[in-house]
């Protein structure tokens, strides 16, 4: 895993987009997976203003996936993840609507609909970019504490906290569904590269032990302590309380350029 301490949650996001950047330009039919949420919105606007300026690159041949999605919203409902990815970042881009996929949260099998997003990602030939951020619980997408470190997509029902973290995009926590289809940590773990992006103290206590911490379901994030190619972009106060900061800033300014992230 490596850990980029950077100065502050612009330059994280900067990072972010660069890497994403890179890989459509280097594969412009690339497998991008996508999260919603408060954490990569500066990555996806920074994507957003380079393509309006003509400096990013074409996204027309791009798939992307989402990690998930409620259960129990109407078709277009405005907080709906599909809904959310659209007005973040691909309404923006040139790529196709019809490969900008999530989780069949409508269908009336939800198992069945989770083995089946599954198989669509790995008919896409799998992931090659996730982006990731991290609840104040150590949660990964909707991948609450006690979840199997080996799960798939499938039906979870959200913890008071989560839906009191979420209570900000609907009319109060009464109005977040109980229940959402993710991604399981086991799925996640298949794409090529997970970069996860945080930013504030809020996010400190979760990222030190994700990072730092034992590998545990207690703390679904530090699943990334299992993956070959593990990014983790942290602003200084999401890194507040790392015990190792000396050593990542050592390490990534001494990194070869050539390896980028």
């Amino acid at each position: 895993m490596e850990v980029v301490l950077l100065p502050s949650a612009d330059d994280a996001a900067r990072m972010l987009a660069d890497a994403i950047d890179a890989l459509v330009r280097r594969r412009p039919d690339a497998v991008l997976g996508l999260a919603t949420g408060s954490s990569p919105l500066l990555a996806y606007e920074e994507l957003v203003d380079r393509h309006r300026r003509g400096s990013g690159p074409s996204y027309a041949a791009v798939r992307a996936f989402l990690l998930d999605e409620y259960v129990g919203l109407p078709a277009g409902h405005p907080q709906s993840y599909r809904a959310t990815i659209e007005r973040e970042l691909t309404g923006h881009l040139d790529i196709d609507p019809r490969n900008v996929h999530a989780p069949d949260a409508g269908a009336e099998d939800l198992t069945d609909a989770g083995r089946r997003y599954d198989a669509a990602i790995a008919a896409a030939g799998g992931v090659d970019l996730q982006v990731l951020g991290i609840g104040t619980d150590g949660h990964l997408a909707f991948n609450e504490p006690g979840s199997s470190l080996a799960s798939r997509t499938r039906l979870k029902t959200l913890t008071s906290r989560t839906r009191e973290d979420n209570a900000r995009f609907f009319g109060g926590t009464g109005d977040v569904p109980r229940h959402v289809m993710t991604q399981g940590l086991g799925t996640i773990l298949e794409a090529r590269h997970l970069v996860l992006v945080a930013s504030g103290s809020g996010k400190a206590t979760a990222i030190a032990a994700a990072v730092e911490g034992p590998l545990t379901a207690s703390c679904p994030a530090s699943v990334l302590q299992l993956h070959p190619h593990a990014t983790v972009l942290v602003d200084e106060a999401a890194g507040s309380r790392l015990q190792r900061r000396d050593y990542y800033r050592e390490t990534f300014m001494g990194k070869p350029a050539w390896q980028g992230l």
